[in-house]
C-alpha cells in the first residue's frame, strides 16, 4: 500500500480515518488495531475493502486451514491477522516504511500460538520478487490496493510471480475511478477474473483471478 495521502469524504470516515486505533471481531476474537493516519497516511488505517473481504473468508466458510498465503499491501494488517486466525500460513507483506507499525499489529492480535504462523515481510511491488517464491503460494489477497495508476505495471508483474496455474487471487476494490476500471482490464488480459462478492452497503467488489478458467470451488 502506498504511503500517500487519500481524500475519503468527511463526517464518520474522516473521523474513523484520523481514530488512533479501530476494533473488529472475527474468527471469534477481538481484534484492536493501532491507526497512524498523520504519520504513515493511507497504510496505516483501516478501509472498508479489508473489513469486506474479512466477513467474505469467513462467512463463506472458505477453508484456508494450512494454506499458504500471501498479502500484498497489507496495511495495518487485518486481513493478514484475519487469515492466520482461520488457520492459513501467512506472509503479511507491505513497504518498509510499513512494517514496523504493521508488525506491531499483527504481533498484538495474534496469540502466541499462531505468531509463528505470520510473517510481516518487506514487499515492493516489482522489486522484490527473488525474495519470494514464484507460484508458492495457494492466495494472494489484495485489499483496496487498486488506486494508483502508476503501480499496476508493477502490481500485475508481481501477481504474476507469485501464482502458479492452482492460486487463488483474491481483490477487494471499491471502484473509484476510471483507472480502477482499467487495472481490471490489465487483470483480465493475464489471468480469468469473476466477481464473486459485492457488498451494496460498502460499495466494495471482490474479484477472484486464476490463470486459465477460474475454478467455482476454493
Amino acid at each position: 500500500m502506498a504511503l500517500v495521502p487519500y481524500e475519503e469524504g468527511g463526517g464518520w470516515a474522516a473521523r474513523h480515518l484520523h481514530s488512533s486505533s479501530a476494533t473488529f471481531h472475527f474468527a471469534s476474537r477481538t481484534i484492536r488495531l493501532q491507526q497512524d493516519w498523520r504519520r504513515l497516511g493511507v497504510a496505516a488505517v483501516v478501509w472498508d475493502p479489508a473489513v469486506v473481504l474479512c466477513a467474505y473468508l469467513e462467512m463463506e466458510g472458505i477453508d484456508l486451514r494450512d494454506r499458504s498465503v500471501i498479502e500484498l499491501g497489507a496495511g495495518t494488517g487485518l486481513l493478514g491477522i484475519v487469515v492466520t486466525l482461520l488457520g492459513a500460513r501467512v506472509t503479511i507483506t507491505d513497504r518498509a516504511a510499513a512494517l514496523e507499525f504493521l508488525a506491531s499489529n499483527v504481533q498484538a492480535n495474534l496469540p502466541p500460538e499462531l505468531r509463528l504462523r505470520a510473517v510481516v515481510k518487506e514487499l515492493t511491488w516489482g522489486k522484490d520478487l527473488d525474495n519470494f517464491p514464484p507460484g508458492a503460494f495457494d492466495f494472494v489477497l489484495g485489499a483496496d490496493i487498486v488506486y494508483l495508476e502508476e503501480t499496476f505495471p508493477e502490481l500485475l508483474q508481481t501477481l504474476e510471480h507469485l501464482c502458479s496455474e492452482q492460486t487463488v487471487i483474491l481483490l477487494s476494490c471499491r471502484i473509484r475511478y476510471e483507472r480502477d476500471l482499467r487495472f481490471l482490464k490489465m487483470l483480465r488480459e493475464r489471468f480469468s477474473v469473476h466477481e464473486v462478492h459485492y457488498d451494496s452497503s460498502k460499495d466494495v467488489h471482490i474479484y477472484k483471478a486464476q490463470r486459465g478458467s477460474c475454478k467455482d470451488e476454493f
